[in-house]
């Protein structure tokens, strides 16, 4: 199996960045590849350049997902439409955490029931989950490097479960299950480097971060391996990052606990 096997792809998130780039990567492997994203001006620009089809559809619109699946039998999914916030659950706005949550997990989980039955009915198919590193490390504030918030890492350690429990539910059949777990990308979070205008932009000036075509290629790597083989997650990070790490923090900076009965500090 690979890439003369599968015919028709779907890939969220298609307008920029990973999506825009696995687009053109499926697309010269001659498959048709339908590309869903809410902006419509770059997936006409993406498909006069491709010749992908154009899904003008917001991933939480339930009802025109439901629509997409029922019309086109896809044998691979790639499941990258993200988005990210900044913030400690301390300080999180409610709107924050329910976008993560719709997005990022809800849905994904949507879209694999809608999809994937089909998938195994057939005995062929692929599911690529993009996830991310803060799914599987805590980051402290300055260690970061992400525009990310506690949120963001829940819903892709989400991602991750799902990953695995899914290669559980499709044991037996030939459906493939992949998770490509990220670390820092220069996707359209990053494109401005004007830190004044971008404040994020210094997690990119002056690193050598990912692109988008990276992800493509380890993408266009599971996708096209040999029959036997599932490539079940692949953690792609630039080589001058790393994960993990220790956080100790002094006396002098940690916050002072509070007694919930009187009020008092016990610092």
């Amino acid at each position: 199996m690979g890439f003369s096997d599968y015919r028709t792809a779907l890939v969220t998130g298609a307008s920029s960045g990973i999506g825009a780039a696995t687009v053109r990567r499926l697309c010269a492997e001659g498959m048709e590849v339908h590309a869903l994203a809410r902006d419509a001006r770059r997936l006409a620009r993406l498909s006069a350049e491709t010749g992908c089809r154009v899904c003008e559809i917001d991933v939480n619109d339930l009802g025109a997902v439901k629509q997409l699946a029922a019309l086109v039998a896809f044998d691979i999914l790639i499941n990258n439409a993200g988005q990210s916030r900044r913030g400690t659950i301390l300080e999180m706005a409610p709107d924050d955490v329910d976008t993560l949550v719709d997005v990022n997990l809800r849905a994904v989980l949507h879209l694999t029931r809608l999809i994937v039955p089909g998938m195994a009915s057939r005995d062929r198919g692929h599911v690529v989950n993009i996830s991310s590193i803060a799914g599987h490390y805590a980051f402290g504030e300055n260690a970061t490097t992400f525009n990310s918030s506690v949120a963001y890492h829940a819903t892709k350690a989400g991602i991750h479960s799902l990953s695995q429990q899914l290669r559980v539910d499709l044991y037996g059949t030939r459906v493939r299950v992949t998770e490509i777990s990220l670390g820092r990308v220069a996707t359209s979070i990053f494109q401005n480097q004007n830190a004044v205008e971008n404040p994020d932009a210094r997690f990119v000036a002056g690193f050598e971060t990912l692109q988008s075509e990276d992800i493509a290629d380890a993408i266009a790597f599971a996708v096209g391996a040999p029959t036997p083989m599932n490539v079940a997650m692949i953690e792609v990070i630039p080589t001058f990052q790393v994960v993990g790490g220790l956080q100790f923090a002094r006396r002098s900076e940690a916050a002072p606990v509070q007694d919930m009965t009187t009020g008092a500090d016990n610092a």
